[in-house]
């Protein structure tokens, strides 16, 4: 048996929502050990490559990112598998133009473009609050931050905004009932709406309750909601379907509309 983590990942193996075609080898790029996790993320040669068809193989988008033209949260990154994920903020200076990865209602990385205003800061999920050595307390955020003496006021689950070139929190938001959330993993994925319950089960899974602006309700795990606004309002722009997912023949007659047959 091979010692050690394991170096390679077969193209059938990698994460579907990498939409990589079965036929084009045997391998998909494995990305490196990073903020975050192998199966939540998207490495640079795939944003590259497969989504903003900037380069057309492995080897071009290698000869962009080495270029140093590439900076995810602002700091330039040379590794064309590292692990870009969500809500981080990518930039490519040379064309002016800024992406935040944000899931669509289909549970897959999409590209969406955002102003350079906005890619100034980002929204972080906590994921501990502790103290550390001489009493020093600090928290660590979902993309692998710490960050010392936060709020008193922030709590486990709040998300907290991060301005981008310091690493300095500026703002958060708390993980009540009526606040905007984001549902970053499970069967909803994607999907976006605003807290209306919350059960908690002691011994189990904390179950929260979220109504999207069309009305439609859905419950997941607290662990798989991501709170990005105050209120209804949110505090990044949302891709193109705004987080609300539509049946399956709702989605035909849209296409129908579109072409002027109904």
């Amino acid at each position: 048996m091979g010692r050690g983590p394991k170096k390679h990942l077969k193209r059938l193996n990698a994460p579907k929502h990498w939409m990589l075609d079965k036929l084009s080898g045997r391998y998909a790029p494995k990305p490196s050990p990073g903020p975050h996790k192998l199966r939540e993320c998207i490495p640079l040669i795939v944003f590259l490559r497969n989504r903003l068809k900037y380069a057309l193989t492995g080897d071009e988008a290698k000869k962009i990112v080495k270029q140093r033209l590439i900076k995810v949260d602002g700091k330039v990154r040379t590794d064309t598998t590292y692990p870009a994920g969500f809500m981080d903020v990518v930039s490519i200076e040379k064309t002016g133009e800024h992406f935040r990865l944000l899931y669509d209602v289909k549970g897959r990385f999409t590209i969406h473009r955002i102003t350079p205003e906005e890619a100034k800061y980002k929204l972080g999920r906590v994921r501990r609050i502790q103290l550390g050595p001489k009493g020093i307390p600090f928290l660590v955020t979902h993309d692998g931050r710490t960050i010392r003496y936060p709020d008193p006021d922030i709590k486990l689950n709040d998300s907290v905004k991060i301005d981008v070139a310091s690493g300095k929190i500026t703002d958060f938001i708390k993980f009540d009932v009526g606040n905007l959330v984001m549902v970053i993993g499970g069967r909803n994925l994607g999907r976006v709406g605003v807290i209306t319950n919350r059960e908690k089960h002691h011994g189990s899974f904390d179950i929260i309750h979220v109504k999207d602006s069309l009305g439609n309700t859905f419950a997941t795990r607290q662990s798989n909601v991501f709170v990005i606004g105050k209120g209804p309002k949110t505090l990044v722009s949302l891709p193109r379907a705004k987080g609300v997912r539509l049946t399956i023949a709702e989605e035909r007659d849209r296409r129908l509309q579109a072409k002027g047959v109904l």
